[in-house]
């Protein structure tokens, strides 16, 4: 079976939210199977930073719904956004 990479942005809902703290939630709410691979800061505008993540996990498991539900939920995101999505 393959396994889906893809690469999420994901916007706070503002400058003051502390990214660092922002980040370890989102890797305590990523569903069970996903695998959490490099993650980086993103100037965007004003001040204000995204972070982008690469993730993986078996094709059985399906797109990338859960995923951006989970985090969308965590207090102090804006926006959860798919770059990228291929199959390895």
């Amino acid at each position: 079976m393959a396994r889906v990479v893809m690469t999420l942005r994901v916007m706070p809902d503002d400058v003051e939210v502390d990214l660092d703290d922002l980040l370890e939630k989102i890797k305590n709410v990523i569903p069970e199977g996903t695998d959490l691979g490099a993650t980086e800061t993103q100037p965007v505008a004003f001040g204000l930073k995204a972070i982008r993540m690469n993730l993986s996990r078996d094709e059985s498991m399906g797109g990338t719904d859960d995923i951006e539900d989970a985090i969308s939920a965590v207090a102090g995101v804006s926006q959860v956004e798919v770059e990228r999505v291929s199959r390895m």
